[in-house]
């Protein structure tokens, strides 16, 4: 299966586990992990799809759950291992989310929180979608996270960016047909990926054969606006950004305006 232009972008020029851990970053992380939260059941054996170098693995390790990462770049993979292989509920392979090599029903839950981002192909995130459901027992949990529509137009006016034509190009694309290409190579103006309207997300779970239990926005107008996130250093502070998403989270007028979006499904049968 052809792979999306990606490895360059992560493994050179993008460092996902800093970006999750500073600046308004921060933020996707503390609205994931809330949301994930309420939906895992204690001591759950967790396949964490496209777990890049195990950020989300770290926390749900300290929460007390059995982590098995996957994800496709091999730098990836070895970076989680040396900061996580030492503890017995972690294990970590290379792998591809449209073909996982594990057994049937053999997780709890399964976090694709990552790999739908960059299968453009509607067939290819099918494939994925239905490999969670295959390795997820029937009661378990599928968790996925996809970037919104409308955020290279959001984010090309909170940095500037869309007074640039070649960035207005990139927009353009996004908003007609949900690809978005970056043939400036510009890192700040992220890899090739899909970036969904907020009902393909659901429509895809269930197509998959899950039921949708929730499809919610991450982070609302906070992740637009830089100059917040400062006050994610103070608790008080950091609080009323929080709610100020968590409010919103299910408006449907509004799942769009956040820059990610979660569909939270459930595998309800054996077969």
């Amino acid at each position: 299966m052809e792979q999306p232009p990606i490895h360059e972008h992560y493994e050179t020029a993008y460092d996902e586990d800093q970006r999750l851990r500073q600046g308004l970053g921060r933020l996707e992380l503390a609205r994931v992990q809330e949301i994930v939260r309420r939906h895992l059941r204690p001591s759950s054996r967790v396949l964490d799809v496209g777990g890049a170098t195990g950020v989300h693995a770290e926390w749900l390790l300290a929460d007390g759950h059995t982590v098995h990462l996957v994800d496709l770049l091999p730098g990836h993979v070895a970076r989680a291992e040396t900061r996580l292989g030492a503890r017995q509920q972690f294990t970590a392979t290379v792998g591809d989310a449209r073909a996982l090599a594990l057994p049937d029903a053999s997780a709890d839950a399964v976090l694709l929180l990552g790999p739908l981002y960059h299968l453009t192909d509607r067939a290819d995130r099918l494939a994925a979608w239905r490999e969670a459901r295959r390795v997820v027992v029937p009661g378990g949990v599928v968790i996925a996270m996809a970037i919104s529509r409308f955020a290279s137009l959001f984010d090309g006016l909170a940095q500037s960016y869309l007074f640039d034509p070649a960035f207005r190009a990139i927009v353009a694309q996004d908003l007609a047909t949900g690809v978005h290409e970056n043939p400036t190579g510009d890192p700040r103006w992220f890899t090739t990926a899909y970036f969904h309207r907020p009902e393909e997300l659901g429509a895809e779970a269930t197509e998959s054969g899950l039921e949708v239990t929730e499809t919610v926005g991450v982070e609302g107008l906070a992740h637009w606006i830089r100059a917040i996130a400062p006050a994610l250093d103070h608790a008080a502070d950091r609080e009323v950004v929080l709610d100020s998403a968590r409010v919103i989270e299910a408006e449907p007028s509004l799942l769009g305006l956040s820059s990610h979006l979660i569909t939270v499904a459930t595998r309800l049968h054996l077969t």
